[in-house]
């Protein structure tokens, strides 16, 4: 079958506009993303341990946890059951709602929170646990 140019031209102005259309229209209202981490060896588990040791010290946390807030309308809580766990809820934006429980010994864990209206809920069983929830909303 032979093409026209005229229809060949045709067909790619129709799939030009489909695809900008998607471009064009206004960004749907609400959403999130979320990234969590858990070490898959050693070395990444004492990577990740130090930086949320770093993370303690830079932000002068004392203690097993902390909770930081910065914005409006944010819920946060923690719960630890165990000795030598450390736990952070950082929230940056607006109506956040997260928490982490800690169920266990030596467990570390961070859920970071940033934009607006995230919902991150974890719970770390075990002893000797590493991981980090990092959440996104618009």
């Amino acid at each position: 079958m032979i093409r026209t140019p005229l229809r060949t031209v045709s067909a790619a102005l129709l799939a030009t506009s489909i695809g900008v259309s998607g471009f064009a229209a206004p960004a749907a209202a609400g959403g999130s993303v979320s990234i969590s981490i858990a070490p898959g060896s050693a070395d990444s588990e004492r990577a990740m341990r130090a930086g949320l040791q770093l993370y303690s010290i830079f932000n002068a946390v004392k203690g097993g946890a902390a909770v930081r807030q910065k914005g409006s309308g944010n819920n946060a809580g923690i719960a630890q059951i165990g000795r030598g766990n450390f736990g952070v809820v950082h929230q940056d934006g607006h109506g956040h709602n997260g928490t982490l429980r800690q169920n266990g010994g030596n467990n570390a864990y961070g859920l970071f929170q940033f934009g607006r209206n995230t919902n991150g809920h974890i719970v770390q069983n075990g002893h000797g646990r590493t991981g980090a929830t990092f959440q996104f909303g618009w």
